[in-house]
């Protein structure tokens, strides 16, 4: 059997409209305790989780990288225990097993024993960074597309126009 190195660590199973987070708590060489609790995902709710985690004295929680949904919880944790994101492919969970307590039981164990590869995550200042030029390069599109779309709207009035003779010659 593979010996735990993490005593207390959380597992997150993050959804669009809440999370389930079990906690493992508990010796490296003893039978984990668990605690299974779910929250919602708007801010008082993933404070709430916060401040469970830390008077469970967690020191490192996974998650997921489903969609964009774990970045909120991420970022509300990141300030107050280690939190490691994982590939979805590399935590798969056996079939048939699948419900949202299992899932984040079936993470917090990968976590305690040391079977989680992280992803990279850029540090905060570089994700705020990409975040702008992101909705800059959105802003430049949404300008190209509206001022085409005007241009199209005065060529289809001024073919309109000659079509029906009403347009005077230069």
């Amino acid at each position: 059997m593979i010996e735990a190195i993490l005593e207390r660590c959380a597992g997150i199973d993050v959804g669009k409209k809440f999370v389930v987070v079990c906690v493992m708590t508990g010796g490296a060489r003893d039978e984990p305790h668990t605690q299974i609790k779910k929250f919602g995902t708007i801010v008082s709710e993933l404070q709430r989780l916060s401040e469970w985690l830390v008077a469970e004295g967690c020191t490192h929680a996974v998650m997921e990288s489903t969609g964009s949904y774990w970045k909120p919880v991420f970022n509300l944790l990141e300030a107050h225990v280690r939190v490691i994101l994982a590939n979805a492919a590399d935590v798969q969970n056996r079939r048939g097993h699948k419900t949202d307590p299992n899932d984040s039981r079936w993470l917090a164990h990968l976590l305690r024993h040391g079977m989680i590869r992280p992803s990279f995550i850029p540090p905060l200042a570089i994700r705020e960074l990409r975040d702008l030029t992101r909705r800059r390069r959105q802003l430049i599109g949404e300008n190209s597309r509206e001022r085409n779309r005007v241009q199209k709207v005065l060529e289809d009035a001024n073919i309109k126009l000659v079509s029906s003779g009403t347009r005077k010659s230069s």
